[in-house]
């Protein structure tokens, strides 16, 4: 058995750290946009301008059913849905607003459709719901806000009521927790506390917007201790994340890979984690933007999160018209291709025991009941990889796609050399199996 731990908390972790694999879906008005999931703050757009996006909001091509056959078939073993992003418009058919799908042209409960779809799929499903806000008329100007730069926004503030909004805030997430049946995850987004809490990711946006009378926000601010307290009264295994300010059941590192296994605040405790990622520059459909990931690197940051313990939730973007992008599509078939082959060094599996190095070149995970090491040929070829500690422990060696034989020589000094063929497998990554004894 791995002797890998992560510390036990309220939610139900368990499949979670077996399924390793997720996706992330982010729509909204801002796919009409189509330039950045934060084009009303970036842009600075006024609510009137940004109507336009509402009035012309008619995802046509949207099939819940599809999106789900396409993260099956990818590999990915759950989903989760912005439900609501920072721009304040619901993919859920809410009694608390009228700023919601069913009240544009497409005239659907968005949310309600995606569950029901990927629930058929035997996936899990999980909702995102942003903490900002900023089309609701009591959330406060801040620095992230679309009107931060409105000569009047101290003014405005003083008009603004942030009890209004967190009640409106509870209620929509007591919805989301009743009106859909069983919910696995809700990914909260974010807190900010100071400028040191957004240091990585936002801090030089901050410190151009950032001005004296603009409030930060804190667990304090969104009474997240009642919201967590009644989410569980509702759906007692569900997984919370961290965003919230309140430290829960999953961390969830942006756009980053640790080289290490995160733990909690002040101990050795190992946190369940999971790094969340886009195929782009950008959650929201981006037309424009062109840094789209290689095959190769869609699949080493896959590894990355595993082999240090770590789950992967990798975003899609949909149109405005609501499908997927050509770009995305042939993202989720390049893991399509390679997680039917080489999935089973994925689920089920976490960081390698400390005796085992990684050769060179290679990435390693482990299966969670220590029988199986999978070492990740990154690079290729290799003429004989050696690697230490394993005289003695290796039953078998196949490689994982086709399990075909590789062949190995135990060394005097405890090494082992695997004989890798030459020829490359027509894998963007080939995997070795190594049957420890």
């Amino acid at each position: 058995m791995s002797s890998f731990i992560t510390k036990k908390t309220d939610g139900d972790t368990v499949w979670f750290e077996q399924d390793r694999f997720g996706m992330f879906i982010h729509f909204g008005l801002y796919s009409v946009a189509a330039r950045h999931e934060w084009v009303k703050t970036k842009e600075t757009i006024s609510d009137a301008e940004y109507d336009k996006y509402f009035r012309h909001f008619e995802p046509d091509l949207f099939d819940a059913k599809e999106w789900a056959r396409k993260a099956k078939a990818a590999g990915m073993k759950y989903a989760v849905l912005t439900t609501k992003h920072h721009e304040g418009f619901c993919l859920f058919d809410s009694q608390y607003t009228d700023y919601k799908s069913t009240n544009t042209p497409c005239g659907r409960d968005i949310a309600r459709e995606f569950v029901e779809a990927f629930r058929a799929e035997g996936l899990k499903v999980g909702f995102y719901y942003s903490l900002l806000d900023w089309h609701h008329p009591d959330y406060p100007i801040d620095i992230f806000h679309s009107r931060r730069e409105n000569p009047d926004g101290e003014e405005q503030n003083k008009t603004r009521d942030m009890k209004k909004y967190v009640q409106y805030l509870h209620n929509q997430v007591r919805e989301l927790m009743t009106n859909y049946g069983k919910i696995d995850i809700l990914w909260f987004d974010f807190t900010y506390p100071s400028l040191d809490s957004i240091r990585n990711e936002y801090n030089q946006f901050a410190i151009k917007t950032y001005k004296p009378w603009m409030p930060w926000t804190t667990a304090e601010t969104w009474d997240a201790e009642n919201l967590i307290r009644m989410i569980r009264s509702y759906q007692p295994d569900i997984i919370i994340n961290n965003r919230a300010g309140i430290t829960q059941d999953i961390t969830t590192p942006e756009q980053t890979l640790t080289s290490k296994w995160p733990t909690y605040p002040g101990t050795d405790e190992l946190y369940t984690w999971e790094s969340c990622q886009t195929f782009s520059g950008s959650w929201g459909y981006y037309r424009d933007e062109m840094s789209w990931k290689t095959p190769e690197m869609l699949i080493r940051v896959l590894l990355q999160c595993v082999c240090n313990g770590g789950n992967l939730i990798m975003n899609v973007g949909p149109t405005g018209r609501g499908c997927f992008d050509h770009r995305a599509d042939a993202a989720l078939e390049t893991y399509a291709k390679w997680m039917k082959f080489n999935g089973r060094s994925i689920y089920g599996c976490t960081k390698a025991e400390p005796e085992f190095t990684a050769p060179a070149g290679t990435v390693l995970t482990q299966s969670a009941d220590g029988s199986r090491l999978y070492i990740h040929l990154i690079e290729y070829p290799y003429a004989e990889m050696k690697m230490a500690n394993m005289t003695g422990r290796i039953d078998f060696v196949q490689f994982l796609h086709d399990a075909s034989e590789i062949r190995f020589r135990e060394n005097k000094d405890g090494t082992v050399n695997f004989l890798i063929p030459g020829i490359k497998p027509n894998q963007e990554i080939a995997v070795v199996e190594v049957f420890l004894k």
